[in-house]
């Protein structure tokens, strides 16, 4: 009888024990979670910092810049530009089914103006180069940093930030523009051939509905987050690369993991631009 009474007691000890340990494991977890979100917010603040303050070793940067344009920009041109040619077919396609019966068929050239230049030729070729740019960078800076290429520069005294990063973060925010301004001509072009070939909808009708509420802020506001684009990709794919470690297989998840923090922080900043530009825009009368 004591015996039974004795294990009860042993019994009800342990599972207030464990339910102790449980409550407690829940905001250790939290805790665990906050700092540790706090220190990579941290040194991504240093690491922002740290290449700002290298840009100003111009002599080191400046010879790669045209180089790092022409791989991260001139090479990156053909895949925009294709992805804007099927971009403006199925948008005028798409705005014809739309607005048939309802809406003047000339509002077809206003439907594709806009969404072309204000979104979609921004963010489409933003999420393509996404992959492209920023898988590049970041298994090429990988690779050098698990070859000890990075620690050789800094024993020949470069600093690999001026020397690795900046290049390539202002090659990528001036070529995103580029490469979007182009995407934006060929795609309305594109929405332009396929309006006349399939839509029996003429020149005139065409232009007549791009001019219609055109705005040279349509342009500007295009080109800026486009900018803003490039510079997020380029130093997202510096910092997993420069972080990479583990030979191949890190390299490999560098890469995987600049393209998608990459992507999700494009279309953080498409929402952030559109709440804090769009807004501002007083409606057009």
């Amino acid at each position: 009888m004591a015996g039974s009474f004795e294990s009860a007691i042993d019994g009800k000890g342990e599972s207030l024990d464990a339910h102790v340990e449980w409550v407690v494991a829940i905001p250790a977890a939290i805790g665990a979670a906050v700092r540790s979100m706090l220190g990579a917010l941290g040194r991504t603040a240093r690491f922002l910092a740290e290449t700002g303050n290298a840009s100003r070793d111009v002599r080191t940067w400046w010879p790669e810049a045209g180089v790092q344009a022409m791989r991260l920009g001139v090479e990156s041109l053909p895949i925009a530009l294709l992805i804007a040619v099927f971009t403006g077919v199925v948008l005028a396609l798409l705005a014809s089914y739309s607005f048939t019966g309802a809406v003047p068929l000339y509002f077809v050239g206003t439907l594709v103006e806009k969404t072309i230049t204000l979104e979609l030729a921004p963010v489409l070729t933003g999420l393509a180069l996404a992959g492209r740019v920023g898988a590049n960078i970041a298994a090429e800076l990988g690779t050098m940093r698990v070859t000890e290429q990075v620690d050789a520069l800094e024993t020949l005294g470069y600093d690999p930030l001026s020397y690795l990063v900046v290049p390539r973060v202002l090659a990528a925010a001036m070529m995103f523009p580029v490469i979007v301004a182009a995407s934006v001509i060929v795609g309305v072009a594109s929405a332009w051939a396929s309006s006349v070939a399939l839509l029996h909808l003429s020149t005139s009708e065409f232009a007549k509905g791009v001019r219609l509420f055109f705005q040279t802020f349509d342009v500007q506001y295009g080109i800026v987050k486009s900018a803003s684009f490039g510079l997020t990709v380029a130093l997202i794919g510096c910092r997993r690369g420069l972080n990479a470690a583990g030979g191949a297989v890190g390299v490999g998840r560098a890469a995987t993991s600049a393209v998608v923090y990459s992507a999700v922080l494009i279309l953080v900043l498409d929402a952030v631009w559109a709440v804090t530009w769009l807004l501002s825009r007083e409606p057009m009368i």
